[in-house]
Order: structure tokens, then sequence, then C-alpha cells
């Protein structure tokens, strides 16, 4: 596997130096740095965002901001990313390789919990990333279906999570979480969905 892995990303366009920067940097300075999206799921979300070409994004978990960059390089004109960060001592690091990637006038970031803060907005998103709290995706689901155009997408990273979504008997409560979210997504007509095994993981779900 990891052979492949490789020869993946020798077959990739080449890493922008911003994002090869912020992910050093990630890496050397910040606690969880395996949290950072990386060049490989940044690319793909990359080209999801220039693929639906959305108007507004929700992201929920801006970590250093390397996969807000990415969802950015979709928008149309005018376009907008809301990034929620429940970490506000990440806000300088944001907020300078914000600038650095020349998005910083395409994204509003928001401090706080995403619970919290999403009920307040009023907008309909055409495109929705979720990377946080995994205890919490069901929740996350449930308060913003309704503000995702029809038609629109919703992705939820880490849905495999190590594959650790295979041991039904685990009592560890991240892994129930998402055992419980993938499985109450398969039911749920509003939206038709697939797991993508991109990293460790992707639930891609278009709302009907």
């Amino acid at each position: 596997m990891k052979n492949i892995e490789e020869y993946i990303l020798k077959h990739m366009t080449e890493e922008p130096a911003v994002l090869k920067e912020l992910h050093r940097e990630t890496h050397s300075r910040i606690y969880n740095p395996q949290m950072c999206s990386g060049h490989f799921q940044g690319m793909a979300l990359r080209f999801i965002s220039q693929m639906i070409q959305p108007q507004l994004i929700l992201e929920i978990g801006t970590f250093t901001g390397y996969s807000t960059i990415c969802l950015a390089a979709g928008l149309l004109p005018g376009g907008r990313v809301f990034t929620i960060e429940s970490n506000p001592e990440l806000e300088e690091m944001i907020n300078a390789y914000l600038q650095k990637a020349n998005v910083d006038n395409k994204v509003n970031v928001y401090f706080g919990d995403a619970l919290d803060i999403i009920p307040r907005f009023t907008e309909m998103f055409d495109l929705v990333f979720m990377d946080a709290d995994k205890r919490e995706y069901l929740d996350y689901f449930n308060i913003l279906i309704d503000k995702v155009r029809p038609g629109g997408f919703i992705i939820a990273d880490n849905v495999l999570w190590s594959h650790k979504i295979l041991e039904q008997e685990t009592r560890d409560p991240q892994t129930r979480a998402l055992i419980e979210f993938n499985d109450m997504i398969q039911l749920d007509p509003r939206v038709e969905n697939m797991i993508w095994p991109i990293r460790d993981g992707w639930m891609v779900m278009r709302k009907k």
C-alpha cells in the first residue's frame, strides 16, 4: 500500500510552495500535525471544488488552513469559504497562510463550537467539508443538512478511522460515533452517499 501511495504522489501535480511551507511548519510547531490534510487529500479537495465551482463552502475544522486554501481554489467569482476552528491559538498561523496563499479575501474564519456557530448562518452552501470532532459528526450533519442546496455536496473525513469501524464491539467513543454516523447516513433518504477510500476515508454525500 505504501508503494502505491508513493507512486500516486510521484504522478501528481507538484504541491504549491505555500502549502509545502504550511505543511512543514504545521509538523514542526503544532500538536497532532497529522490532522493537516497534506498534498494528496488537499489536491482531491481542490479538484472537487474546481469541478463543483461553488459559490459558498462551509468547512468544519480549519486546523492550520491547508484544506481551506485548497477548497478556495474552485470558488466562483465573489464566492466565499466559511471555516470554523475550535482552537483560537491557531488564529495567527491560519491568517498568515491565508494571506500568503492570497485567499484571505475569500475566507471567513470563525472560532468556537461549530454546533453553536452553524445555526447562525442563513446562507445555503454548495459544498461542506467536515473534519472535526468525530463524536459530533451526526450532530453537525443534522444541523447543516437544511443549509445545503439541493444537488450540493457534503464530505466527511476519516470515516474509515484506520479501519477501526470494522470493530463493531469497540468501546472507543470516536469509533462508535463514526459507526453510528456511517450507518445513519446510509439510511437517510435526503442524500445519496458513497465512501471514497481517500486517505482515512471520505463519506461523500449529495443532497437530493
